[in-house]
């Protein structure tokens, strides 16, 4: 695995720039982290550190009237925080790693991925570099249902609680005391 660094970073994270995919980090400010989820959702969120992020919608024109478009699930409150929360689901470390390299594949799904194997590791290694920025003792959030933290990620993903206007939408919050992250993959059909 590479060593944590800027570079690193905009390696591991640019796996993400072929599909419709948001991923970017922002610090902590909130005890309740989905309150900097919310943040997070905004299009202009810069990274807490400068790093790179990949978000394909910045710029375009849906995010002139909603700066906050494609999700629909705002945590702006106590409230909304808590429905959001009740969206997703604790994941092991091991499972978010596997998680991490499914949200990079073309169709979300490891089973009708091209030449998986073939890329497989290099895949892997990129995730790892992702979860290194979040130490031991963080916590991985999926939108993929009450079993989330026994799925096998390379098998087909038959179900999810979407946040956002599309119909599919597969992702995970990344929670560290000190930063807050989200991969979020969605199919606009």
């Amino acid at each position: 695995m590479a060593e944590l660094d800027e570079r690193s970073w905009a390696e591991s994270i640019g796996m993400y720039a072929r599909r419709y995919t948001i991923a970017k980090v922002t610090r902590r400010e909130h005890k309740d982290w989905p309150r900097d989820v919310y943040t997070l959702m905004r299009g202009d969120t810069p990274d807490a550190r400068g790093w790179r992020v990949n978000d394909p919608l910045a710029d375009e024109f849906e995010r002139l009237d909603d700066p906050f478009y494609p999700f629909v699930e705002l945590p702006t409150d106590p409230e909304k925080a808590d429905a959001l929360k009740s969206r997703v689901y604790e994941i092991p470390r091991s499972s978010a790693k596997k998680f991490l390299v499914v949200l990079s594949t073309l169709w979300l799904n490891v089973e009708r991925t091209p030449e998986f194997e073939e890329r497989r590791a290099d895949l892997e290694g990129k995730a790892e570099v992702i979860l290194s920025r979040f130490p031991e003792g963080s916590r991985f959030y999926a939108n993929t249902g009450r079993d989330s933290a026994h799925l096998d990620y390379y098998k087909r993903i038959s179900g999810c609680s979407t946040i956002s206007r599309h119909g599919w939408d597969l992702g995970m919050f990344l929670v560290s005391e000190r930063e807050v992250g989200m991969v979020w993959s969605f199919h606009a059909w």
